[in-house]
């Protein structure tokens, strides 16, 4: 994904839009043997958890659109994945976007995505806390309580406020337009997902007016 930092084609064509412009690159660390690959299917790289096994190891995944929200279900912005989402979409895509990294980080693999981030950036994600949603959490029997929201929630007062179930409101929101997406070619779907998100984004902000 460096590309997401130096092409300076339209999102349009590079299927990238997110409101922040990029500000720095996305390094390759040689000395980490498999930063290279697009994919996350390694043992190595899957730690113990189960369910990134599970998920990350199938040869049949597919490419998608990875939506970065915000707390309040808001579309930050997006970029289309031509295999299949790993790590590095979710490290990159605030890596070279965000000029001091979010204080916490909720997704669904955050048990491996923090080793993943702290070993390539440690300084810039020094103070960021990954955590895994509480929707999740059930399958990720073998990984630590720290990654757990719920457990989190206990003794930070912070987390309370944080609404965890933010990003799989928006990604359902995100089905309506998967069967349509999927028969349109490139351009057309990146367009017309971005006109989703607009429109999206415009409903929950005029939704939190009236509040």
């Amino acid at each position: 994904m460096q590309e997401l930092a130096t092409s300076q084609e339209p999102w349009q064509i590079t299927g990238t839009c997110y409101g922040l412009p990029p500000i720095r690159l996305r390094r390759y660390y040689s000395k980490l043997h498999y930063d290279a690959q697009p994919l996350d299917r390694d043992a190595e790289q899957m730690g113990d958890c189960n369910k990134f096994y599970k998920t990350y190891s199938k040869n049949s995944l597919t490419g998608s659109i990875l939506v970065l929200w915000c707390t309040h279900a808001i579309c930050l912005g997006f970029h289309s994945i031509p295999v299949a989402e790993g790590r590095n979409d979710v490290f990159s895509a605030i890596y070279t976007r965000f000029p001091v990294a979010p204080q916490v980080i909720v997704y669904d693999f955050a048990c491996q995505l923090a080793p993943y981030c702290l070993v390539r950036e440690a300084r810039y994600f020094r103070h960021t806390r990954f955590l895994i949603d509480e929707m999740h959490a059930h399958d990720h029997t073998r990984c630590g309580q720290a990654c757990f929201t719920s457990n989190a929630m206990r003794y930070d007062d912070c987390i309370q406020m944080v609404n965890t179930s933010a990003v799989e409101c928006g990604n359902k929101g995100m089905k309506r337009i998967r069967k349509s997406v999927s028969f349109m070619m490139y351009g057309h779907a990146i367009q017309f997902t971005k006109v989703f998100l607009d429109i999206w984004n415009r409903n929950v902000i005029n939704r939190m007016a009236k509040v």
